[in-house]
């Protein structure tokens, strides 16, 4: 039985993007041993989802954001409250979605307009998400593609002083990342 000296710092994760994206399929994977099946029974979040657990010798609470107009909408007034404390900030992109990508951008914009004014170190995530495996292969999702229609648009809104970095991600059999320089 582990005992507990001192108190251990929680870190505070927000995941956040459109509806559809993905986000609550990655706080799946990231939290419980699962397959493929576990995805099938997924429902679209109803404002936010806490889940917290524990991993080795760390504590995390992570904050699954449903991605509807509405709530968007809510969280955007109440951003500051919940930006409190907070350590990593993961925006999850799908990028099987080409006609959302405005939209998403836009939501993202105002998401960073207020992580200006974060006092505390935190990092801050962007999950390409629904990067299948062989999606790369097809033309409109190659790198150059890619780059020139949305990882170049984030980088303009990212400022230069975040830490900040941009993963293509998919769950398709297991989650994945792989950093994007």
């Amino acid at each position: 039985m582990k005992e507990k000296n001192s108190r251990q710092k929680i870190a505070k994760i927000l995941i956040l993007g459109l509806e559809n994206s993905g986000k609550t399929s990655i706080l799946l994977s990231l939290t419980r041993d699962i397959n493929l099946l576990s995805y099938c029974s997924l429902k679209p979040t109803v404002g936010i989802n806490r889940v917290n657990f524990e991993d080795s010798d760390k504590e995390f609470s992570i904050w699954d954001f449903g991605g509807q107009e509405q709530f968007r909408k809510d969280y955007l007034r109440d951003m500051e409250k919940h930006l409190t404390g907070i350590n990593k900030l993961i925006y999850v992109i799908d990028v099987q979605d080409k006609k959302k990508y405005d939209l998403t951008l836009d939501y993202f914009e105002n998401i960073v307009g207020f992580l200006k004014n974060v006092k505390i170190p935190f990092e801050l995530l962007i999950f390409l998400h629904k990067f299948d495996p062989g999606l790369e292969k097809l033309d409109q999702y190659s790198d150059e593609n890619i780059n020139s229609n949305l990882i170049n648009k984030l980088k303009k809104i990212v400022p230069s002083n975040f830490n900040s970095k941009i993963f293509k991600t998919s769950i398709y059999t297991v989650f994945q990342k792989v950093l994007i320089k």
